[in-house]
């Protein structure tokens, strides 16, 4: 129309460029992972990793996967759901409901507990490990999945990002016309802010579940037992034990063991990516 003028995004070729190099950087490894699943041992060493060779061995190697090591590696996936449910979900747990009561009750000593949490957020997890570790053997908790599982339960960075989000997603003002209506504080909690904080739950949630998921250094410290390892310390024993001198190799394996580990992951973000779609939409919908 006459008149009027738009403006044009202006294309930036270098961070074109560096966008195609990261999206390039992230996906390679994966595609990788996607080729050599489908290759036997010798092809896997022989081959090209970049594309098919060979006979299609995923099935013979996923089948291997669950009965190499009589089975173990079922084992450690069932361990590593029971650390999964038990540690991120009581860790969302507390951080929702420790959460909301510090961005919606005042009480003393309240701006001291936020320091804290600052600080505890700073503090990088290997570094709290060695003396987690030196604490739970006091009490003769290391090589147990209690050693796994309570430290999944402290969650720092979740109890801020609620605390954060409390304050914002639920208004005050609703708070108080369910005290007018007769409303008692747990069930204005169950029946109205815990729907107002759904896509804050499901972001903790998804951060708790993949830190859980992908522990490492805290299980390689606190566990020497093999049937109470996560799919990632198992699964570096396995490239551990092929590594060494007269061992047969099992690459093949490891890798198809990676391939299935990150599969639940992907689903639970495939299946919980609507409840932040539908937090942004509602709050975008305001009159």
């Amino acid at each position: 129309m006459a008149g009027y003028s738009y403006l044009r995004p202006r294309k930036s070729i270098t961070l074109t460029v560096l966008l195609g190099a990261l999206i390039v950087y992230s996906i390679l490894p994966l595609t990788w992972m996607l080729f050599s699943i489908t290759k036997t041992q010798s092809e896997l060493l022989s081959s090209f990793g970049l594309w098919f060779s060979g006979p299609f061995a995923l099935f013979e190697n996923l089948q291997q996967v669950v009965t190499h090591d009589d089975g173990i590696f079922v084992r450690w996936f069932a361990n590593t759901m029971l650390y999964v449910v038990v540690g991120a979900g009581g860790a969302t747990i507390l951080a929702t409901a420790a959460g909301y009561g510090l961005a919606k009750y005042r009480f003393r000593g309240r701006n001291a507990v936020f320091a804290t949490i600052l600080g505890a957020i700073a503090v990088p997890g290997t570094a709290l490990a060695v003396p987690t570790f030196l604490l739970f053997s006091q009490v003769g908790l290391t090589n147990t999945i209690w050693a796994i599982i309570l430290p999944s339960l402290v969650s720092p960075f979740g109890l801020y990002l609620m605390w954060v989000f409390s304050a914002e997603a639920v208004p005050t003002e609703i708070l108080e016309a369910a005290r007018v209506d007769g409303a008692g504080e747990w069930r204005t909690f169950f029946t109205i802010s815990l729907r107002l904080l759904a896509p804050g739950i499901v972001t903790v949630a998804l951060f708790a579940i993949v830190a859980t998921w992908n522990n490492y250094f805290l299980p390689l410290i606190m566990l020497n037992d093999p049937n109470l390892y996560p799919l990632t310390l198992g699964l570096y024993q396995w490239l551990a034990d092929a590594s060494g001198i007269g061992a047969q190799p099992v690459f093949n394996l490891v890798i198809t063991g990676s391939f299935l580990t990150i599969v639940p992951i992907v689903i639970a973000f495939l299946l919980l990516q609507r409840y932040w779609q539908s937090g942004l939409s509602a709050g975008g919908v305001k009159a």
